[in-house]
């Protein structure tokens, strides 16, 4: 399963976050609820509307999102 299955991106919903399809709920906010603790089965019992696929095409999208990103790290300057 791809991401591009599960995942769309359109600027009438959510002001063009991606989201999962068919619904509001942003790859954001499973993020967050991931990186605050929740488990997939609180975020399943909570919308429960939500399929494990649906979570797993969060994380697999932030995962290809994060491949694009380039850091260039700026050299902190000492204090003569």
């Amino acid at each position: 399963m791809s991401w591009q299955e599960r995942i769309e991106v359109n600027p009438k919903i959510v002001t063009g976050k991606p989201v999962i399809k068919g619904t509001r709920i942003s790859v954001e906010l499973i993020i967050e609820l991931l990186a605050g603790g929740w488990s997939y089965d609180d975020i399943l019992r909570n919308y429960p509307h939500l399929k494990q696929d649906d979570i797993l095409a969060c994380l697999n999208y932030v995962n290809d999102l994060m491949h694009e990103v380039r850091v260039y790290p700026i050299p902190i300057l000492q204090p003569a």
